[in-house]
């Protein structure tokens, strides 16, 4: 099958990715996807299938998707998995490009503890 849009390709690549990449209770996977107008952070236990945390640049308020917005959600996803006893996770980037605000983020969960 050829593939024909940019949605497929990231698609095909988020599926590579999994296929290598999955989550336990002890490290759980940070799973990261980015829409037009907010971005979404969810801490996954693949093993239980249950999702242990999630937070979104929704939750915010309303801001644009910016690098400081991206920074002050990985802050955000770090405090709120520190919360429930997470310090080490698998960064899944659900096939989508590690530039400037996938960037921002993880290195914002970075300072504030987590261990990638």
């Amino acid at each position: 099958m050829k593939v024909k849009t940019k949605q497929e390709f990231r698609q095909r690549r988020h599926f590579r990715v999994r296929g290598k990449v999955a989550g336990t209770a002890a490290k759980p996977r940070m799973s990261v996807y980015v829409s037009n107008r907010h971005i979404y952070v969810q801490f996954v236990d693949d093993v239980a299938g249950k999702t242990l945390v999630a937070t979104s640049s929704a939750a915010l308020g309303d801001v644009k998707l910016t690098l400081a917005m991206a920074k002050q959600l990985g802050q955000a996803a770090a405090v709120a998995a520190k919360a429930k006893g997470i310090e080490q996770v698998v960064f899944d980037r659900g096939g989508f490009a590690y530039k400037a605000r996938l960037k921002a983020l993880a290195d914002a969960a970075r300072e504030a503890g987590l261990k990638f």
